[in-house]
């Protein structure tokens, strides 16, 4: 057993900070013990003098490779952003963009204490290539999206998320898992998402979709259907268990309900969510009805970053609003949110520093002068640090980076292939 200590800071663990060492077997990928004065036992240490330990966070919804199209298309609201911008850029996308581009987001995902994502894209095999490379654990599937297709070729679009789910879960030594993806509850068709949920559950695969992210998502269904999307959603036999839902932001308290009632999870996106105005989820009712939350930055194109520090500032803040409460989705429910709800929403291990734990890990620098004075690490973690705070990251045992350099990447690298790719990739969307 080769032994990683990371020792000399304080540990978020159940909520509370505490002065202890980390213990990890980096053969296994576990945490072996968190305890005083366990640097006696490494074969290699990882100061965290000056620094709180944390779970790695969770991205549980995002689309790595749209890094390539940070800032194309801003200020407007989503319908038109993905119609007018995002959907021709996407229809001229090259495999080796997707892989440069996702890339570009493990290097900032790793940068900013990251250690899982869940990842809705196309060209999968170039996704899990980087996830492989990079060192961090996902759950990744092929979006599929039947609007303004024929039944073939949806049928077929159906069949391809299953395939790329089964051909890839279980890659990487275990760290990339998979699921079927239907985009959405208005771009995808009742028939092929009867197919989804046939396939999904016949092979045991999860299921991941955007559901009521914006009123006029809500509108159509209601109208056609004469049901809320969710209680449609319920009746092709989607909820459960094993489905993760991005966004939910325009949702009835009988949706709540429900959602908590089949225990399918949530995947909260503030930041995506104010730049499209697309409005704010209602995370505190979630929370009170026992529905898991987690945290996810969407595209870097509508965010248009990747740190969850952000992210859990924005959730704590937007909260507050949607519940006119200045106690509503406090720090530690953010901290919970991003960190175990996201493991669980995903089905990944991680989310907690304990013995037996995946070792999936951040170490937090304190030192600095937004951080100064400290009264409440927690407090800090949510509404003062940013990515840019994270000394190290460890996922599965491995250190990605220390001390601000990250090992698994050519950071300089990575960053002069996005320029170049997303230049190229712009060039071919204007002759179009």
């Amino acid at each position: 057993m080769t032994t990683l200590c990371v020792a000399g800071g304080f540990v978020l663990r159940d909520g509370s900070v505490v002065e202890r060492d980390v213990l990890v077997d980096q053969d296994a990928g576990e945490i072996v013990d968190v305890a005083a004065d366990l640097t006696s036992e490494a074969d290699e240490i990882l100061d965290a003098t000056g620094s709180v330990v944390i779970p790695g966070l969770v991205n549980a919804h995002t689309h790595a490779a749209m890094t390539l199209l940070r800032g194309y298309a801003d200020d407007k609201p989503l319908d038109a952003w993905l119609r007018e911008d995002i959907w021709p850029a996407e229809a001229a996308l090259e495999p080796a963009d997707v892989r440069v581009g996702t890339d570009l987001a493990l290097l900032e995902m790793i940068r900013s204490g990251t250690t899982a994502f869940g990842d809705m894209y196309f060209h999968v095999d170039e996704v899990v290539d980087a996830v492989a490379e990079a060192g961090l654990r996902a759950r990744v599937g092929h979006g599929v999206v039947t609007v303004g297709k024929e039944t073939e070729t949806a049928h077929d679009d159906v069949q391809k998320s299953l395939d790329v789910a089964l051909e890839y879960d279980g890659a990487a030594d275990g760290r990339v898992r998979t699921a079927v993806m239907p985009h959405s509850l208005t771009t995808v068709s009742a028939q092929a998402f009867e197919e989804c949920v046939a396939l999904a559950t016949e092979n045991d695969v999860p299921l991941h979709l955007h559901a009521n992210e914006t009123r006029d998502e809500v509108a159509p269904i209601v109208d056609e259907r004469g049901e809320e999307p969710l209680a449609y959603a319920d009746d092709l036999g989607i909820l459960g268990p094993e489905t993760f839902l991005a966004h939910g932001v325009h949702v009835s308290d009988d949706e709540i309900d429900l959602l908590a009632e089949r225990g399918t999870s949530v995947v909260h996106c503030p930041a995506s969510n104010m730049k499209l105005a697309s409005g704010i989820a209602p995370v505190q009712s979630y929370l009170d009805a026992g529905v898991t939350v987690a945290l996810g930055t969407d595209g870097a194109a509508s965010n248009n970053d990747l740190d969850l520090f952000d992210e859990m500032r924005d959730a704590a803040m937007v909260g507050k609003i949607a519940a006119d409460r200045a106690d509503a989705v406090a720090a530690p429910d953010v901290i919970e949110i991003a960190t175990q709800g996201g493991a669980d929403a995903l089905g990944l291990p991680g989310g907690q520093v304990a013995p037996g734990a995946a070792a999936d890990l951040a170490v937090v620098s304190l030192d600095a002068p937004h951080l100064t004075p400290v009264h409440d690490v927690v407090s800090h973690l949510v509404y003062a640090a940013r990515g840019s705070d994270v000394r190290h990251t460890v996922c599965d045992g491995r250190v990605l980076m220390r001390d601000r350099e990250v090992l698994t990447m050519d950071a300089d690298g990575v960053m002069a292939a996005a320029r170049e790719r997303a230049a190229a990739l712009r060039d071919r969307v204007e002759a179009e």
